[in-house]
Protein backbone atom coordinates (compact mmCIF):
# COMPACT_ATOMS: atom_id res chain seq x y z
CA UNK A 1 0.00 0.00 0.00
CA UNK A 2 1.33 3.60 -0.79
CA UNK A 3 1.78 5.50 2.53
CA UNK A 4 -1.08 8.07 3.54
CA UNK A 5 1.05 11.71 2.46
CA UNK A 6 1.99 9.96 -1.15
CA UNK A 7 -2.36 8.64 -1.64
CA UNK A 8 -2.89 12.27 -0.97
CA UNK A 9 -0.54 13.76 -3.58
CA UNK A 10 -1.88 11.41 -6.01
CA UNK A 11 -5.55 12.20 -4.97
CA UNK A 12 -4.19 15.60 -5.73
CA UNK A 13 -2.98 15.05 -9.06
CA UNK A 14 -5.55 13.43 -10.31
CA UNK A 15 -8.26 15.99 -9.33
CA UNK A 16 -6.00 18.51 -10.88
CA UNK A 17 -5.69 16.40 -13.91
CA UNK A 18 -9.81 16.11 -14.22
CA UNK A 19 -10.12 19.46 -13.82
CA UNK A 20 -7.80 20.54 -16.62
CA UNK A 21 -9.49 17.76 -18.66
CA UNK A 22 -12.91 19.29 -18.13
CA UNK A 23 -11.11 22.76 -19.07
CA UNK A 24 -9.83 21.41 -22.53
CA UNK A 25 -12.95 20.04 -23.20
CA UNK A 26 -14.88 22.97 -22.39
CA UNK A 27 -12.44 25.18 -24.62
CA UNK A 28 -13.24 23.08 -27.74
CA UNK A 29 -17.48 23.99 -27.09
CA UNK A 30 -19.07 25.97 -29.99
CA UNK A 31 -20.59 28.27 -26.72
CA UNK A 32 -17.09 28.96 -25.85
CA UNK A 33 -15.90 30.13 -29.25
CA UNK A 34 -19.76 32.15 -29.87
CA UNK A 35 -18.89 34.33 -26.75
CA UNK A 36 -15.02 34.85 -27.38
CA UNK A 37 -16.36 35.51 -30.92
CA UNK A 38 -18.93 38.13 -29.97
CA UNK A 39 -17.19 39.50 -27.66
CA UNK A 40 -14.77 40.50 -30.10
CA UNK A 41 -16.74 41.67 -32.68
CA UNK A 42 -19.35 43.88 -30.69
CA UNK A 43 -15.85 45.51 -28.63
CA UNK A 44 -14.63 45.53 -31.82
CA UNK A 45 -17.50 47.54 -33.40
CA UNK A 46 -18.04 50.19 -30.28
CA UNK A 47 -13.98 50.51 -30.38
CA UNK A 48 -14.34 50.98 -34.23
CA UNK A 49 -17.16 54.04 -33.74
CA UNK A 50 -15.32 55.41 -31.00
CA UNK A 51 -12.62 55.72 -33.55
CA UNK A 52 -14.88 57.42 -35.85
CA UNK A 53 -15.48 60.22 -33.43
CA UNK A 54 -11.84 60.81 -33.21
CA UNK A 55 -11.73 61.81 -37.28
CA UNK A 56 -12.86 65.80 -36.00
CA UNK A 57 -9.93 65.90 -33.74
CA UNK A 58 -6.97 65.15 -36.06
CA UNK A 59 -7.32 68.75 -38.14
CA UNK A 60 -7.41 70.20 -34.34
CA UNK A 61 -4.80 67.93 -32.70
CA UNK A 62 -3.35 65.45 -35.15
CA UNK A 63 -0.87 63.63 -32.30
CA UNK A 64 -3.56 63.25 -29.62
CA UNK A 65 -5.84 61.80 -31.89
CA UNK A 66 -3.20 59.42 -32.96
CA UNK A 67 -2.25 58.79 -29.37
CA UNK A 68 -5.83 57.96 -28.83
CA UNK A 69 -6.12 55.85 -31.35
CA UNK A 70 -3.27 53.66 -30.32
CA UNK A 71 -4.86 53.08 -27.09
CA UNK A 72 -8.31 52.07 -28.95
CA UNK A 73 -6.37 49.91 -31.71
CA UNK A 74 -4.53 48.34 -28.43
CA UNK A 75 -7.94 47.34 -26.66
CA UNK A 76 -8.65 44.86 -30.10
CA UNK A 77 -5.72 43.52 -31.14
CA UNK A 78 -4.62 42.93 -27.25
CA UNK A 79 -7.83 40.61 -27.11
CA UNK A 80 -5.87 38.12 -30.00
CA UNK A 81 -2.37 38.62 -27.54
CA UNK A 82 -5.02 37.10 -24.67
CA UNK A 83 -6.53 34.55 -27.05
CA UNK A 84 -2.78 33.09 -27.66
CA UNK A 85 -1.58 33.60 -24.40
CA UNK A 86 -3.90 33.05 -21.66
CA UNK A 87 -6.89 30.71 -23.31
CA UNK A 88 -4.75 29.13 -25.75
CA UNK A 89 -1.31 29.30 -22.89
CA UNK A 90 0.92 28.78 -25.64
CA UNK A 91 4.44 29.49 -25.12
CA UNK A 92 6.70 31.96 -26.63
CA UNK A 93 10.58 32.16 -26.05
CA UNK A 94 12.94 34.52 -27.80
CA UNK A 95 16.40 33.95 -28.85
CA UNK A 96 18.59 37.24 -28.86
CA UNK A 97 21.85 38.94 -27.36
CA UNK A 98 20.99 40.69 -24.07
CA UNK A 99 22.52 43.91 -25.50
CA UNK A 100 19.83 44.17 -27.83
CA UNK A 101 17.40 42.96 -26.47
CA UNK A 102 17.60 46.43 -23.66
CA UNK A 103 16.75 48.04 -26.67
CA UNK A 104 13.59 46.61 -27.65
CA UNK A 105 10.68 48.37 -26.84
CA UNK A 106 12.48 51.41 -26.90
CA UNK A 107 13.26 52.48 -30.12
CA UNK A 108 11.51 52.33 -33.79
CA UNK A 109 12.56 49.59 -35.69
CA UNK A 110 11.87 47.60 -39.39
CA UNK A 111 10.89 44.26 -38.61
CA UNK A 112 11.69 41.65 -41.43
CA UNK A 113 9.51 38.27 -40.56
CA UNK A 114 9.24 34.81 -42.33
CA UNK A 115 5.88 34.29 -43.56
CA UNK A 116 5.21 30.57 -42.59
CA UNK A 117 2.19 30.09 -40.28
CA UNK A 118 -1.54 30.60 -40.01
CA UNK A 119 -1.10 32.51 -37.03
CA UNK A 120 2.35 34.39 -37.50
CA UNK A 121 0.67 38.10 -36.81
CA UNK A 122 -0.95 36.88 -33.57
CA UNK A 123 2.58 35.76 -32.32
CA UNK A 124 4.43 38.56 -33.48
CA UNK A 125 1.50 40.60 -31.77
CA UNK A 126 2.34 38.61 -28.81
CA UNK A 127 6.09 39.73 -28.64
CA UNK A 128 5.78 42.95 -29.51
CA UNK A 129 3.26 43.41 -26.87
CA UNK A 130 5.42 42.18 -24.42
CA UNK A 131 7.70 45.12 -25.52
CA UNK A 132 4.73 47.66 -25.43
CA UNK A 133 4.58 47.89 -29.04
CA UNK A 134 2.35 47.26 -32.14
CA UNK A 135 3.11 47.17 -35.50
CA UNK A 136 1.93 45.85 -39.07
CA UNK A 137 2.26 46.17 -42.55
CA UNK A 138 -1.03 44.71 -44.17
CA UNK A 139 -2.59 43.63 -47.77
CA UNK A 140 -5.27 46.24 -48.89
CA UNK A 141 -8.04 43.19 -48.93
CA UNK A 142 -7.84 43.13 -44.94
CA UNK A 143 -8.51 47.39 -44.81
CA UNK A 144 -11.87 45.79 -45.24
CA UNK A 145 -12.45 43.71 -42.91
CA UNK A 146 -14.52 44.63 -40.17
CA UNK A 147 -12.91 45.67 -36.45
CA UNK A 148 -9.12 44.11 -37.58
CA UNK A 149 -8.81 46.27 -40.62
CA UNK A 150 -10.82 49.67 -39.55
CA UNK A 151 -8.68 50.14 -36.81
CA UNK A 152 -5.56 49.54 -38.78
CA UNK A 153 -7.27 52.38 -41.20
CA UNK A 154 -7.20 54.65 -37.75
CA UNK A 155 -3.76 53.60 -36.71
CA UNK A 156 -2.20 54.63 -40.00
CA UNK A 157 -1.19 51.51 -41.13
CA UNK A 158 0.22 50.61 -44.56
CA UNK A 159 -2.13 49.14 -46.44
CA UNK A 160 -0.18 47.74 -50.29
CA UNK A 161 -2.29 45.76 -53.13
CA UNK A 162 0.93 44.25 -53.84
CA UNK A 163 1.07 45.23 -57.50
CA UNK A 164 4.49 47.71 -56.64
CA UNK A 165 3.42 50.07 -59.78
CA UNK A 166 0.19 51.49 -57.54
CA UNK A 167 2.06 50.63 -53.93
CA UNK A 168 4.78 52.27 -54.41
CA UNK A 169 3.35 56.33 -53.98
CA UNK A 170 0.89 54.94 -51.61
CA UNK A 171 4.23 53.16 -49.99
CA UNK A 172 5.80 56.18 -49.93
CA UNK A 173 3.21 58.89 -48.44
CA UNK A 174 2.08 56.15 -46.18
CA UNK A 175 6.12 55.60 -44.40
CA UNK A 176 6.57 59.59 -44.48
CA UNK A 177 3.32 60.15 -42.16
CA UNK A 178 5.42 57.78 -40.01
CA UNK A 179 8.50 59.98 -39.22
CA UNK A 180 6.33 61.80 -37.23
CA UNK A 181 4.27 59.47 -35.15
CA UNK A 182 3.95 60.14 -31.63
CA UNK A 183 4.68 56.44 -30.34
CA UNK A 184 7.54 54.03 -31.35
CA UNK A 185 6.50 51.46 -33.45
CA UNK A 186 7.92 48.32 -35.16
CA UNK A 187 7.31 47.99 -38.79
CA UNK A 188 6.62 44.39 -39.73
CA UNK A 189 7.97 43.35 -43.02
CA UNK A 190 7.19 39.62 -44.96
CA UNK A 191 10.04 40.47 -47.34
CA UNK A 192 8.47 37.16 -49.32
CA UNK A 193 4.95 39.07 -50.28
CA UNK A 194 3.06 36.22 -49.12
CA UNK A 195 2.90 32.78 -47.46
CA UNK A 196 5.52 29.83 -47.80
CA UNK A 197 4.20 27.25 -49.99
CA UNK A 198 5.49 24.47 -51.29
CA UNK A 199 4.26 25.31 -54.98
CA UNK A 200 5.03 28.90 -54.39
CA UNK A 201 8.37 27.59 -53.30
CA UNK A 202 9.17 25.56 -56.69
CA UNK A 203 8.10 28.82 -58.67
CA UNK A 204 10.07 31.25 -56.68
CA UNK A 205 13.14 28.84 -56.90
CA UNK A 206 12.87 28.67 -60.31
CA UNK A 207 12.93 32.65 -60.75
CA UNK A 208 16.08 32.41 -58.63
CA UNK A 209 17.69 30.07 -61.13
CA UNK A 210 17.09 32.42 -63.91
CA UNK A 211 18.47 35.32 -62.15
CA UNK A 212 21.76 32.95 -60.83
CA UNK A 213 20.43 34.07 -57.40
CA UNK A 214 21.44 31.29 -54.67
CA UNK A 215 18.31 29.00 -53.77
CA UNK A 216 16.75 29.08 -50.78
CA UNK A 217 15.26 25.95 -48.88
CA UNK A 218 13.11 27.80 -46.34
CA UNK A 219 12.44 30.67 -47.70
CA UNK A 220 10.84 32.11 -51.37
CA UNK A 221 13.00 34.70 -52.50
CA UNK A 222 12.75 38.03 -51.18
CA UNK A 223 10.82 40.94 -52.93
CA UNK A 224 13.41 43.66 -52.68
CA UNK A 225 11.86 46.88 -53.64
CA UNK A 226 9.17 46.90 -50.99
CA UNK A 227 12.08 46.81 -48.40
CA UNK A 228 14.43 49.04 -49.91
CA UNK A 229 12.05 52.06 -50.46
CA UNK A 230 11.19 51.36 -46.65
CA UNK A 231 14.67 51.84 -45.34
CA UNK A 232 15.34 55.00 -47.71
CA UNK A 233 11.87 57.02 -46.10
CA UNK A 234 12.41 55.74 -42.95
CA UNK A 235 15.78 56.53 -42.20
CA UNK A 236 16.73 59.25 -39.38
CA UNK A 237 13.22 57.38 -37.54
CA UNK A 238 14.03 54.20 -37.32
CA UNK A 239 17.59 53.01 -36.05
CA UNK A 240 17.18 49.45 -36.40
CA UNK A 241 16.46 46.22 -38.09
CA UNK A 242 15.04 43.23 -36.44
CA UNK A 243 15.85 40.41 -38.39
CA UNK A 244 13.37 37.95 -36.95
CA UNK A 245 12.55 33.82 -38.05
CA UNK A 246 9.61 32.39 -36.42
CA UNK A 247 9.38 28.19 -35.66
CA UNK A 248 7.31 26.31 -33.48
CA UNK A 249 8.09 23.44 -31.44
CA UNK A 250 7.40 19.37 -32.53
CA UNK A 251 7.11 20.72 -36.60
CA UNK A 252 3.60 21.82 -35.76
CA UNK A 253 1.82 24.02 -38.08
CA UNK A 254 -0.43 26.09 -35.65
CA UNK A 255 -3.95 27.82 -36.50
CA UNK A 256 -6.21 30.48 -35.46
CA UNK A 257 -9.12 27.44 -35.19
CA UNK A 258 -6.15 25.41 -32.71
CA UNK A 259 -6.09 28.69 -30.91
CA UNK A 260 -9.28 29.14 -30.29
CA UNK A 261 -10.11 25.80 -29.52
CA UNK A 262 -7.95 26.20 -26.51
CA UNK A 263 -4.60 23.56 -28.09
CA UNK A 264 -1.17 25.40 -26.64
CA UNK A 265 1.97 25.99 -28.59
CA UNK A 266 5.43 26.61 -28.16
CA UNK A 267 6.82 29.52 -30.42
CA UNK A 268 10.62 29.95 -30.60
CA UNK A 269 11.53 33.62 -32.83
CA UNK A 270 14.82 34.10 -33.11
CA UNK A 271 16.03 37.90 -33.18
CA UNK A 272 18.94 39.64 -34.78
CA UNK A 273 19.12 43.83 -34.35
CA UNK A 274 21.05 45.19 -36.92
CA UNK A 275 21.53 48.96 -36.95
CA UNK A 276 20.14 50.59 -40.00
CA UNK A 277 23.02 52.89 -40.74
CA UNK A 278 24.71 49.59 -41.70
CA UNK A 279 22.57 49.03 -44.44
CA UNK A 280 23.43 50.41 -48.16
CA UNK A 281 21.29 53.64 -49.47
CA UNK A 282 21.98 52.85 -52.74
CA UNK A 283 19.08 50.33 -54.34
CA UNK A 284 21.26 47.70 -56.17
CA UNK A 285 23.48 47.06 -52.93
CA UNK A 286 20.42 47.21 -50.62
CA UNK A 287 18.67 44.29 -52.55
CA UNK A 288 22.01 42.31 -52.62
CA UNK A 289 22.04 43.38 -48.74
CA UNK A 290 18.36 41.62 -48.68
CA UNK A 291 19.27 38.52 -50.72
CA UNK A 292 22.67 37.94 -48.14
CA UNK A 293 20.07 38.29 -45.11
CA UNK A 294 17.71 35.60 -46.35
CA UNK A 295 20.58 33.35 -47.24
CA UNK A 296 21.69 33.88 -43.60
CA UNK A 297 17.51 33.29 -42.20
CA UNK A 298 17.77 29.74 -44.13
CA UNK A 299 20.95 28.37 -42.33
CA UNK A 300 19.10 29.63 -38.97
CA UNK A 301 15.86 27.41 -40.29
CA UNK A 302 18.75 24.98 -41.14
CA UNK A 303 19.94 25.18 -37.80
CA UNK A 304 17.10 24.96 -35.77
CA UNK A 305 15.99 21.94 -37.93
CA UNK A 306 18.94 19.96 -36.89
CA UNK A 307 19.02 20.76 -33.27
CA UNK A 308 15.69 22.39 -32.30
CA UNK A 309 16.96 25.68 -31.21
CA UNK A 310 18.42 28.91 -32.64
CA UNK A 311 21.60 30.11 -31.95
CA UNK A 312 21.97 32.20 -28.75
CA UNK A 313 21.10 33.12 -25.60
CA UNK A 314 17.27 32.41 -24.42
CA UNK A 315 14.90 34.64 -23.32
CA UNK A 316 11.52 34.78 -22.30
CA UNK A 317 9.90 38.22 -22.29
CA UNK A 318 7.72 38.55 -19.22
CA UNK A 319 3.83 38.74 -19.93
CA UNK A 320 2.14 41.60 -19.28
CA UNK A 321 -1.51 41.63 -17.41
CA UNK A 322 -3.05 44.17 -19.12
CA UNK A 323 -4.17 42.46 -22.66
CA UNK A 324 -6.08 39.65 -20.18
CA UNK A 325 -7.39 42.81 -18.10
CA UNK A 326 -8.33 44.40 -21.01
CA UNK A 327 -10.23 41.03 -22.31
CA UNK A 328 -11.63 40.47 -19.09
CA UNK A 329 -13.17 43.88 -19.25
CA UNK A 330 -15.09 43.49 -22.15
CA UNK A 331 -16.56 40.29 -21.43
CA UNK A 332 -17.68 41.09 -18.22
CA UNK A 333 -19.67 44.38 -19.73
CA UNK A 334 -20.52 42.65 -23.15
CA UNK A 335 -21.33 38.89 -21.86
CA UNK A 336 -24.24 39.59 -19.11
CA UNK A 337 -26.32 41.63 -21.29
CA UNK A 338 -26.29 39.08 -24.14
CA UNK A 339 -27.10 36.34 -21.57
CA UNK A 340 -30.21 38.17 -20.06
CA UNK A 341 -31.57 39.20 -23.84
CA UNK A 342 -31.14 35.36 -24.84
CA UNK A 343 -32.83 34.64 -21.69
CA UNK A 344 -35.30 37.07 -22.18
CA UNK A 345 -35.94 36.31 -25.82
CA UNK A 346 -36.59 32.46 -24.72
CA UNK A 347 -38.77 33.08 -22.17
CA UNK A 348 -40.86 34.94 -24.59
CA UNK A 349 -42.41 31.80 -25.76
CA UNK A 350 -42.18 33.44 -29.36
CA UNK A 351 -41.57 31.20 -32.48
CA UNK A 352 -40.12 33.94 -34.87
CA UNK A 353 -37.98 35.04 -31.88
CA UNK A 354 -36.67 31.72 -31.24
CA UNK A 355 -35.76 31.03 -35.07
CA UNK A 356 -34.15 34.59 -35.41
CA UNK A 357 -32.11 34.38 -32.53
CA UNK A 358 -30.88 31.28 -34.33
CA UNK A 359 -30.43 32.61 -37.17
CA UNK A 360 -28.65 34.94 -35.86
CA UNK A 361 -26.32 32.43 -34.16
CA UNK A 362 -25.34 30.89 -37.34
CA UNK A 363 -25.01 33.86 -38.98
CA UNK A 364 -22.35 34.94 -36.44
CA UNK A 365 -20.93 31.05 -36.70
CA UNK A 366 -20.68 31.64 -40.43
CA UNK A 367 -18.80 35.48 -39.98
CA UNK A 368 -16.27 33.93 -37.73
CA UNK A 369 -15.69 31.26 -39.76
CA UNK A 370 -15.06 33.69 -42.83
CA UNK A 371 -12.54 36.01 -40.44
CA UNK A 372 -10.68 32.58 -39.44
CA UNK A 373 -10.82 31.50 -43.38
CA UNK A 374 -8.55 34.69 -43.84
CA UNK A 375 -5.85 33.43 -41.84
CA UNK A 376 -5.52 29.82 -43.66
CA UNK A 377 -2.79 28.74 -45.56
CA UNK A 378 -4.97 27.01 -48.27
CA UNK A 379 -7.19 29.44 -48.83
CA UNK A 380 -4.19 32.37 -49.12
CA UNK A 381 -3.62 34.53 -51.62
CA UNK A 382 -2.13 33.74 -55.32
CA UNK A 383 0.21 35.78 -55.47
CA UNK A 384 3.22 34.09 -55.84
CA UNK A 385 2.13 31.32 -57.94
CA UNK A 386 2.93 32.81 -61.43
CA UNK A 387 6.16 33.57 -62.76
CA UNK A 388 5.64 36.76 -64.32
CA UNK A 389 4.67 37.64 -60.80
CA UNK A 390 7.72 36.23 -59.31
CA UNK A 391 9.85 38.34 -61.74
CA UNK A 392 8.19 41.72 -60.51
CA UNK A 393 11.40 42.20 -58.30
Amino acid sequence: MLPAEDLVETGGSQDYMIRMGILQVLKTQFLCHLIICYVFLVSGIIINLVQLCTLPLWPINKQLARKINCRLGYSISSQLVALLEWWSGTECTLYTDPESYKLYGKENAIVVLNHNFEIDFMTGWTFCERFGVLGVLAKKELSFVPVIGWMWYFLEIVFCKRKWEEDRKTVVESLQNLRDYPENFWFLLHCEGTRFTEKKHKISMEVAEKKGLPKLKYHLLPRTKGFCVTVQNLRGTVTAVYDSTLNFRNNEMPTLLGVLNGKKYHADLYVRRIPLDTIPEDESECAAWLHKLYQEKDEFQEHYRQTGRFPGPITSPPRRPWALLNWLFWVCLLVYPLCMLLLQLLLSGSTFTVVCTFVFCIAVSVGIRWMIGQTEIDKGSNYGNKDMQMNNN
